[in-house]
């Protein structure tokens, strides 16, 4: 044993340059080096440079709680982040905060607002980098997703590049490519492909300054895309192979173990732990995964369960929450209709045998049980209201607010595989708000929300699509009610702020904007827009500390 971590202590003493690359929403079945028709060449070409993790498993099918997941080597009950704007929290470990500590110069480069710390979703995910490049803004009507929400992996990469360029050794780089994103070209395939061209790039950078050989390249995709699987358009809701099982590669310096196979189950809750032991850093006790090194020398075909969760459906749509637990041969899915796959006999998971093999739906069910128990004590550990803001939207007439936002483990309500053509309408019309067509949006929207008053993603983004048709009134109405759903919804409360201002509504505009201001605290705009309200409140100290704080956001 202490010969096969040998040569762990080796690569940990040269503090190599580490390179992560997370490529959204990219399934593993479209990777040339994992059987697909289609080459990918520039990742087909790294594979045969590093260690191939056959089976990779994604903790959920969320580009922003799975990179809380793969950058803090914890599960998503303990990172605790969504995809509503909830800050990622500071005693939570964090894969470049360890690394900048220990004097690697970190920069990161991400293709979505989904990943922007100030203007999206994900306040926090900055810490511990020199840059954090993301630079987007919520889309206005007739703007393009690349003028607000988006960029393409060649500029990502571009930029990236250029940073490089003056950079010295040690760094830590992580880009992100958001170019499969489904909705982002007619054919998936091709939205593969140019990620993948994406990635050559950066690799003929790497090469070109000599940094290549000697550095550690991690590539993950955070999960991956139905593409009408199961019913399902896009992904989030969820968890069967087409959006967790995910591509993962480990490049070696001096190409060690170069095209070595992994079959046995890993998960991206590993990634974190192994890049610290790369860089000869201690792992904290508080991460959750083990060493993907360990398991590629010592035991390649360990069948280790895996779990992933999916929090969507209940708080984007009021429907029950999903868990996973793959074991054995055996996909098991806690849902109000449970179900059970041997991927085995049936890998699209097409025949549920939850009613004809009892014994082992218990069995399994009973491991997933133990394992709730262990990490989340048997409830989800959603974000909460602070006192302060139940207060202040008590004090708004919002009434029978829950202090926690989460959700239970347990499998009651909607069973989302019964209502999955809604989300798909839902999410399709916020993909058009996002492409600057507010109207299609609406149109989609209202018989939905109307016909489900419950349904928070309905709610807000009606809201949103009115704003952006300059129509405040019903904009606020339908914001009012997303955040009745969602309290603790960083960008309801940001939404409903700034279609109050266009109202008048000064106090209450006030309000929304203090708990938005305070849960995106690196939001200039946010500031900005209380520093507003204060002044017609005739607050000025208060408008002029806000707008001191929009000045230091926008550094």
């Amino acid at each position: 044993m202490l010969a096969a971590l040998l040569p762990a202590v080796a690569w940990a003493a040269t503090n190599p340059n580490i390179v992560l690359i997370t490529l959204d929403s990219t399934r593993a079945d479209r990777m040339g080096f994992l059987g697909a028709k289609r080459p990918t060449p520039s990742l087909d070409a790294l594979a045969k440079q590093s260690i191939v993790f056959e089976r990779a498993y994604a903790q959920a099918p969320l580009t922003v709680v799975s990179h809380a997941t793969i950058l803090s080597g914890t599960y998503p009950q303990t990172a605790k982040v969504t995809e509503f704007g909830s800050a990622l929290a500071t005693s939570l470990p964090y894969l470049p905060d360890l690394l900048h500590a220990r004097g690697y110069h970190t920069g990161a480069f991400v293709g979505s607002i989904a990943l922007d710390p100030r203007n999206g979703l994900a306040p926090g995910f900055d810490r511990g980098f020199d840059v954090y490049d993301a630079g987007f803004h919520p889309p206005q009507k007739g703007e393009s997703r690349y003028q607000s929400v988006e960029r393409r992996g060649e500029e990502v990469v571009a930029r990236a590049n250029a940073w490089l360029a003056r950079q010295q050794a040690p760094f830590f780089l992580w880009v992100h490519l958001a170019d499969a994103h489904a909705p982002n070209a007619g054919s998936y395939d091709r939205a593969v492909a140019s990620a993948d061209a994406a990635v050559g790039k950066l690799i003929a950078e790497l090469r070109a300054r000599k940094t290549y050989d000697d550095a550690v390249i991690v590539v993950a995709a955070d999960h991956g895309e139905s593409l009408g699987a199961h019913g399902e358009d896009t992904h989030g809701i969820f968890l069967y192979d087409e959006t967790i099982h995910v591509p993962l590669l480990v490049k070696l310096p001096q190409n060690q173990m170069a095209a070595k196979r992994v079959p046995g189950r890993v998960r991206l809750l590993d990634i974190a732990p192994t890049v610290l032991e790369l860089a000869g850093v201690a792992v904290p006790p508080a991460m959750q995964g083990q060493s993907l090194l360990r398991i590629a020398k010592t035991n390649p075909t360990a069948d280790q369960p895996v779990y992933s969760r999916s929090d969507f459906p209940q708080r984007g749509f009021g429907w029950s929450g999903l868990e996973s637990w793959r074991a054995g041969k055996y996909l098991y899915i806690r849902a109000p209709k449970p179900e059970l796959y041997d991927l085995t006999a049936d890998p699209g998971a097409t025949k549920n045998l939850a009613q004809t093999s009892k014994a082992t739906l218990d069995t399994i069910a009973a491991q997933l049980d133990a394992f709730d128990q262990r990490f989340s004590g048997g409830k989800s550990a959603g974000p909460e209201l602070t006192s302060s803001e139940m207060q202040k939207l008590a004090s708004l007439g919002y009434v029978g607010l829950q202090k926690s936002g989460g959700a239970s483990t347990a499998a009651t309500g909607t069973d989302p595989k019964d209502v999955i053509a809604t989300a798909n309408k839902v999410l399709a019309a916020m993909l058009a708000i996002d492409g600057g067509e507010p109207e299609k949006a609406v149109s989609a929207l209202q018989p939905l929300a109307a016909a489900q008053p419950g349904m928070y993603l309905a709610q807000y983004a009606l809201g949103v699509g009115y704003a952006q048709e300059q129509q405040y009134p019903k904009a606020a109405e339908h914001l009012h009610k997303a955040v009745e759903l969602q309290p603790d919804s960083a960008w309801a409360n940001y939404e409903i702020g700034t279609a109050l201002l266009k109202t008048e509504d000064f106090k209450t505009a006030a309000v929304h904007l203090e708990i938005a201001a305070s849960r995106l605290p690196e939001c200039a705009q946010a500031h900005a827009l209380l520093a507003q309200a204060y002044d017609h409140l005739g607050r000025a100290e208060d408008a002029k500390r806000e707008r001191g704080k929009a000045g230091q956001a926008k550094k």
